[in-house]
């Protein structure tokens, strides 16, 4: 039977003790796991590595990643193979304008039999979660997730139930058609930690993709190299991570200027700058360091803080974009100096 429970991680991730900082040889085996991590999904995905390292550092971050691309460049395959390289529990969850908020939360159900009413989990009960087309589902069933990615916890009839641990959505949507869509508001934008692209593949990844299903998908071939509790260590490894005053100052700078852009309607809020000191943690991790550097913030600047900006009429007839301005804000911050 489904309890509430509470858990120290990672709801209380951002009011984290200090702790001390991670050592050479914990750097040595986070990379190591995330390396063998990274290799496995690339048996299925060609020539998308970085990618596959903003999802794998979204993860880390115990955040949220929202794929958006046209159909058929591997948004769905891509979700699928890092769920079996994490040897996590998957479920999928394919939205359609009908689909219900208890589809996906669970409901309670009376039993004849005791008298009483017992709760049936929904697919949302995973530590992976891919929803498909988030836009095709109704505004009133985009918010049933709300709760699920912010708190990582379902209340259903007033009962609370805690989410397993770690909990990680992927949702994929189609930004070119919209016929019977609904836009995502921007409340739920803000809920997603990154958002990436796929594109389409160079013309020998094309090649390579075909040779590599010429005999069957190569997405049955995907082992687990992780668990579930290994991912857990890794995400609390990500919270060890040195950022230093300068750059919490460089982080808040640069979001605080998005609010200020003539171009923006409404900028990035403090979940985005809590967002990219989390991701920034996380790639520093990735890539063999217990510290962070400013090339690290300016990296990741773009995926986690674009998607949160509304940008004026004026300035979407003048053909900008918000990728646009979050890269002319890097490059009028100052780089504070690390010693």
């Amino acid at each position: 039977m489904w309890q509430t429970y509470v858990d120290d991680f990672p709801i209380s991730a951002l009011v984290m003790r200090m702790s001390k900082p991670l050592s050479e040889s914990e750097c040595k085996l986070a990379v190591e796991r995330i390396q063998r991590f990274i290799n496995e999904v690339e048996k299925v995905i060609v020539g998308k590595r970085r990618t596959i390292k903003l999802i794998t550092a979204t993860l880390l971050s115990c955040g949220h990643t929202l794929i958006e691309d046209i159909p058929g460049v591997g948004k769905t395959t891509l979700a699928k193979a890092m769920a079996r390289a994490s040897g996590c529990e998957f479920k999928r969850i394919q939205c359609t304008p009908d689909l219900l908020p208890s589809d996906i939360t669970g409901t309670s159900v009376y039993n004849q039999k005791t008298g009483d009413f017992s709760f049936r989990p929904g697919p949302i009960f995973a530590h992976f979660v891919l929803v498909d087309e988030i836009n095709r589902a109704t505004p009133r069933t985009q918010a049933s997730l709300l709760e699920c990615m912010e708190e990582f916890q379902v209340t259903v009839d007033g009962v609370t139930y805690s989410l397993p641990r770690p909990f990680f959505l992927i949702a994929t949507e189609n930004p070119i058609e919209q016929r019977g869509t609904y836009p995502l508001p921007e409340s739920q934008k803000d809920r997603f930690l990154t958002r990436v692209h796929m594109g389409y593949p160079e013309h020998e990844e094309e090649v390579d993709v075909l040779k590599r299903q010429e005999h069957g998908h190569p997405i049955e071939n995907v082992e687990a190299v992780l668990s579930p509790e290994e991912i857990v260590e890794l995400q609390k490894f990500t919270l060890r991570v040195h950022v230093a005053d300068a750059l919490r100052e460089y982080i808040v700078t640069i979001v605080e200027m998005t609010r200020r852009h003539q171009e923006a309607l409404l900028g990035a809020s403090p979940r985005g700058s809590i967002g990219l000191m989390r991701m920034s943690q996380a790639w520093a991790l990735m890539h063999g360091r217990n510290y962070v550097l400013p090339d690290d913030i300016k990296e990741l600047a773009v995926p986690v803080l674009s998607h949160r900006l509304i940008l004026h009429h004026s300035a979407t007839l003048k053909g900008i974009t918000q990728t646009q301005i979050i890269e002319s804000v890097i490059h009028s911050v100052p780089v504070p100096i690390i010693r």
